[in-house]
């Protein structure tokens, strides 16, 4: 018995963690596509000094 109870909090546990990183992952898209949609007009051109 105390083995499948330990089998049943390891498989939350993974689910758990797995979950945390589908949203870490969902929410570092988003930020990275909001970025994108709000570069103005056109590609951006880094200010240099000649």
């Amino acid at each position: 018995m105390l083995i499948y109870m330990l089998a049943i909090a390891m498989t939350v546990a993974m689910l758990i963690a797995t979950l945390l990183g589908l949203h870490h992952e969902a929410q570092r898209v988003r930020v990275k596509a909001n970025t994108k949609r709000f570069e103005g007009f056109g590609p951006r051109k880094p200010y240099r000094h000649h």
